[in-house]
């Protein structure tokens, strides 16, 4: 039975819809949040999936084109692969409900938003988190939620629920949040070095928002929730896990305490085995569980050292870093590069500095058409010891490419005052803990290194959690955690910025959601890892950006031109713009307003396309003299390029003092001249003298001369000068001489000898 349900969200109507569309899902409904529109379902397999040890969720956030009304770019007009902003906002959706799902269910479930109309001012992304939550939420799949979620800006000192595309443009963060009714589970941010103590109340600001949403999302379910389904358990059954326990305890917090991260892979290798053989004499029955029961052991032991002991299987203190080290300037031939190591976490980032031409055009759902800093992350399986062959990066690679790419964009330079387009990639040599952060403390050194004058260096840090499972206020926060407390703990928690404040936040969870108190923690270690990493690496490192562009990187030149004179410059079918090009090997780019760049490494080449546009732009003065070259002979003159991309005419009686009887006498195709530019005419043509920069005869006086057959009438001077009109009208002229029409001639003179 179709139902509605609404309420008020950011002073815009939320409006729910059930039980019309989609009704062979286990849960949907349609979100309207103003004029944006998402279909939220979810289905749930019937039957575990055999063979896997984990929970086989999957999100997806469809982006339709005809959404905000327009067609897809490109060869292919159906929509395809989704774009990089669909699938991190599919990580963003996922990362909060995966938690409060049973951890021992393996019934795959898949989440689906369709995107079918956006509102600019209203957040598909915080719709179809919404939409998500409600269809998971009245479905009878077994599920801890609901969630709620907002974006926060932040302008002045007023926190902003949800804003506008206009206030978005004025906010100095976008952060998206996530949570229950007593607890956060998901930041993603993005800050223009905004203080940890002003995060911290915007998240405790926001909570409220996201509690009415929940409360909503309740009243809902109370009217159609549906009731859960029962399924099979795949945990360890308490037998299995008690043997293991008992004959493995000790051993398995032996085999974890190593400082190198293959040591210990090695340690429990070997502990495997022996348990291995252990169960085969138990009862063979028991091997299936052999894995299951091996992770959740390790597990156990890491986390009794950390939250009873207070010890870390590399012996660090729960604040202490990993062993730092950097470098720039390994690679030659690149315009920079970086790199860093914490730990057994290595990471090279080079950068590329490129035109603007150069930057990536975004052909998505909202109104950003270009992005001009560029940031990829690859993590190859040699990275972690594996033998696996490198593929096209997933959605953990898209996700960590675009955290250091935020991470990063407040810091660079503005266009007008580094008119480059810069692509960062980072490849990740070594994976033990937060190869992520690893990627923005190189890529700071590469930015420098390169010449990028960045406002401040950016490092980022990580912070892990393990919380009580008896009292969940009780609770331990550690510093730059590795693999193994990554895996085994209940939160990944990365913050970077600079001395100033957050840039960016992404915050991973295990458990069903974070205090305030627990937030608080994170961001006072993190403040102090990366003030840490900031002072006593990068900046001894590499005090500064550097003064110089490497010399393999294109310099480019910027300047201003008329708007008018803009077609001059590109010419028919981009015939002149090219030809500077192709002669000078400059990259020449121009804005609509007129602003242009050269780029080229080499200086002489970009001297040289200034001047010719200089050239091509100025508007020539009558009566001053110019070097020319000719381009086109004619019977009656010839042709003089006289600056860049402008072109007169030098009548052939205009070529020398004394009478010039044809055109080839006296000069040639390429010959370089000087001439006077003598008139512009009505049409905007050009007449040319060289005459006019020759010394004049002593005594030379004007008078009528014979006629010249060949001589143009003078009423075609009259009627349009010079140029391809005269060569349009060849045949009809030569009629004149068919009729015995010989006019005189209009440079007609004598010579006094």
């Amino acid at each position: 039975m179709e139902r509605i349900f609404k309420t008020e969200l950011a002073g815009r109507p939320l409006v729910v819809e059930t039980g019309k569309l989609a009704q062979f899902t286990n849960g949907a409904c349609l979100i309207r949040y103003g004029e944006t529109v998402i279909l939220s379902t979810v289905t749930a397999s019937k039957t575990p999936r055999e063979g896997v040890d984990f929970f086989p969720l999957s999100v997806d956030y469809e982006e339709k084109m005809y959404a905000v009304g327009k067609i897809p770019g490109g060869y292919i007009k159906r929509e395809g692969r989704p774009s990089e902003k669909a699938i991190l906002t599919s990580r963003v959706i996922d990362r909060p409900i995966r938690p409060l799902f049973p951890k021992d269910l393996r019934n795959d479930v898949v989440v689906s938003n369709m995107v079918m109309s956006v509102d600019q001012d209203c957040s598909p992304e915080i719709a179809a988190m919404i939409g998500t939550s409600i269809a998971i939420a009245i479905s009878d799949i077994p599920w801890n939620g609901p969630v709620g979620g907002v974006v926060l800006g932040l302008i002045g000192d007023d926190v902003i629920i949800n804003p506008t595309e206009e206030q978005r443009n004025q906010s100095r963060m976008y952060v998206t949040l996530a949570g229950t009714a007593k607890k956060i589970c998901m930041v993603e941010a993005g800050a223009n070095e905004v203080p940890d103590e002003t995060m911290l109340e915007a998240i405790a600001i926001g909570h409220e928002t996201i509690k009415e949403i929940v409360a909503f999302i309740n009243s809902i379910v109370a009217e159609i929730g549906k009731e859960k389904f029962t399924y099979e358990s795949a945990d360890v059954p308490e037998e299995v896990f008690t043997l293991v326990k008992d004959f493995a305890w000790e051993k398995m917090r032996q085999a974890v305490l190593a400082v190198d991260k293959s040591v210990r892979d090695a340690n429990i290798e070997a502990l495997t085995k022996e348990i291995e053989e252990y169960l085969t004499e138990q009862n063979e029955e028991y091997l299936p569980y052999l894995a299951d029961a091996v992770y959740k052991l390790e597990k156990k032991v890491v986390r009794n050292y950390l939250f009873k002991e207070h010890v870390r299987v590399d012996g660090r203190r729960l604040d202490e870093i990993r062993p730092l080290s950097c470098d720039v300037g390994l690679l030659p031939r690149v315009h920079g590069s970086g790199l860093f190591q914490r730990g057994q976490t290595q990471v090279m980032t080079t950068c590329t500095l490129a035109p603007l031409s150069f930057s990536q055009t975004l052909d998505g759902l909202d109104n950003e058409v270009t992005k001009r800093y560029m940031h990829y992350y690859n993590m190859p399986g040699y990275s972690v010891g594996e033998a696996k062959a490198s593929r096209s990066p997933g959605r953990r690679e898209i996700g960590h490419g675009a955290l250091a790419e935020r991470s990063l964009v407040p810091v660079l330079p503005s266009e007008e005052e580094f008119p480059y387009a810069i692509r960062t990639v980072s490849e990740i040599l070594m994976s033990n803990g937060s190869t992520s952060q690893g990627s923005v403390c190189a890529s700071t050194l590469a930015l420098m290194d390169a010449g990028v004058p960045i406002k401040r260096p950016v490092a980022g840090i990580s912070t892990g959690l393990i919380v009580n499972e008896e009292d969940e206020n009780d609770f331990l926060v550690f510093m730059d955690i590795q693999g193994i407390e990554d895996f085994f703990g209940d939160m990944d928690f990365k913050v970077a910025g600079t001395t100033e404040g957050i840039t960016s936040i992404q915050v991973d969870i295990k458990v069903d959601g974070l205090s305030l108190d627990i937030i608080r923690k994170a961001f006072e270690l993190t403040h102090k890892g990366r003030l840490q990493i900031i002072n006593e690496l990068l900046l001894p490192r590499i005090s500064a950006p550097r003064a110089e562009l490497s010399k393999y990187a294109p310099r480019i030149i910027t300047m201003q031109i008329p708007v008018d004179k803009i077609r001059e410059v590109i010419g028919t079918g981009g015939k002149v713009i090219n030809k500077i090009i192709a002669d000078t090997g400059a990259q020449i780019d121009i804005n609509d307003d007129g602003i242009l760049h050269i780029a080229t490494p080499d200086q002489e080449a970009a001297a040289k396309a200034m001047a010719i546009i200089k050239g091509i732009v100025a508007d020539p003065e009558v009566g001053v003299e110019y070097e020319g070259v000719v381009t086109r002979l004619m019977q009656f003159g010839a042709f003089v390029e006289f600056l860049p991309g402008k072109e007169g005419l030098v009548h052939i009686s205009k070529m020398a003092w004394s009478r010039v009887e044809n055109v080839e006498d006296a000069v040639k195709e390429g010959d370089v001249v000087k001439v006077k530019l003598l008139e512009v005419d009505s049409q905007g043509r050009y007449n040319l003298s060289m005459r006019d920069c020759m010394e004049k005869p002593e005594g030379y006086v004007e008078e009528e001369a014979a006629p010249r057959r060949n001589d143009r009438p003078n009423r075609e001077r009259r009627n349009g000068g010079h140029g391809d009109r005269f060569e349009k009208r060849q045949r009809r002229d030569s009629s004149d001489e068919n009729n015995n029409v010989e006019p005189p001639h209009p440079g007609a003179r004598s010579r006094e000898f």
